[in-house]
């Protein structure tokens, strides 16, 4: 499926039913007086968020979106069936703004939460609204209200507790691989990631946490290079940052100590918020380096940097050190949250 994080829509409620003119006919009643009833309010549009869906893909094949007009009123006082409204399902963690105004309507951030984005119109009045004590017999009634319309701009940020960060072919797909049952495209080349994955990782009953995979970043990337800085967006929403650095860069590659820098700076260009985000290191491919010398190379590069963070080394590959990765995130996220509930 082609992952879509961006789309633009037109929303229309319904119009709302017109109200009767109508008077009291019956054998025996004489000038039985206005029985006409008021029109049905016309239905509303709303956006919902919707478990199991990831991406906006759906919204560039349909954009025009119209709820149900209400029904004009009837006689013997009987007010017309309002417009059913329209629900349209959209992926959690989708962000609302109206296209004209600039303005941000809401935000979905779990499955079910709802917002009316588009109000239906009111329906109009029948003439027995119109009756008083000096006019007995009105003849006047009001049309329904039009319905709100909108073009609505959809953007969407994935809902993930960590994201993983690094450049092409740092073995990023393969962790979010080996840690779940996410399948990503991992070949030896870069670029294998072209739109983000999520995957559960799940440490025991009741104990998990969702891992996002985005494009690899390059230099240059905060102004515009190469593909990951438009998915930068989808790690804005996440607790903590894995990022992944190869133990072995190949000849020409920018060594584990350059690529984190590199990365930060990119970080720190796009925002600074995410850029202050929690990031641990997570020196990868460790099954390329001899036994041995695998926990000094980790040691060197942790010395290069001064890095003052948590830092593991692992292979998504073989497995190695990855089952203490998981749980030491795990174990992480839920001290989080027990801060946040105090606070």
């Amino acid at each position: 499926m082609k992952f879509v994080d961006e789309a633009e829509i037109s929303v229309e409620a319904g119009r709302g039913g017109d109200g009767c003119v109508s008077f009291r006919r019956e054998k025996y009643i004489p000038r039985g007086g206005p029985d006409g009833g008021d029109g049905g309010r016309g239905g509303s549009v709303v956006l919902v968020a919707r478990d199991g869906i990831n991406t906006l893909v759906d919204f560039r094949v349909r954009r025009r979106f119209r709820a149900k007009n209400g029904r004009g009123g009837a006689g013997q006082n009987m007010t017309g069936a309002s417009g059913v409204n329209l629900e349209i399902d959209v992926p959690a963690g989708t962000i609302v703004n109206d296209c004209e105004t600039g303005e941000t309507l809401g935000d979905l951030r779990a499955p079910g939460d709802e917002l009316l984005v588009a109000r239906g119109g009111r329906g109009g009045r029948g003439n027995t609204r119109f009756k008083s004590s000096t006019n007995r017999a009105p003849r006047r009634s009001t049309p329904g209200e039009a319905g709100e319309c909108r073009r609505l701009a959809l953007e969407l940020k994935l809902l993930a507790d960590v994201g993983l960060l690094g450049l092409p072919n740092a073995g990023k797909s393969t962790l979010i691989g080996a840690l779940s049952a996410a399948r990503p495209k991992v070949a030896d080349y870069p670029f294998t990631t072209l739109h983000p994955s999520l995957g559960v990782v799940s440490i025991e009953a009741d104990r998990s946490f969702v891992m996002a995979d985005i494009p690899g970043l390059i230099e240059g990337a905060a102004e515009g290079a190469g593909l990951g800085i438009q998915f930068l967006k989808h790690l804005q929403r996440t607790r903590l940052l894995l990022h992944l650095v190869d133990a072995c860069p190949l000849e020409g590659e920018p060594s584990a100590e350059e690529a984190v820098r590199m990365i930060a700076d990119e970080l720190a260009g796009y925002s600074v918020d995410l850029a202050e985000r929690p990031r641990w290191l997570v020196v990868n491919k460790l099954d390329l380096v001899p036994a041995d010398e695998r926990q000094a190379r980790v040691d060197q590069i942790v010395a290069a940097l001064d890095w003052q963070a948590p830092a593991y080394g692992i292979s998504a590959a073989t497995g190695e050190g990855t089952a203490e990765l998981a749980q030491a995130v795990m174990i992480h996220l839920e001290s989080a949250e027990q801060d946040d509930a105090s606070a």
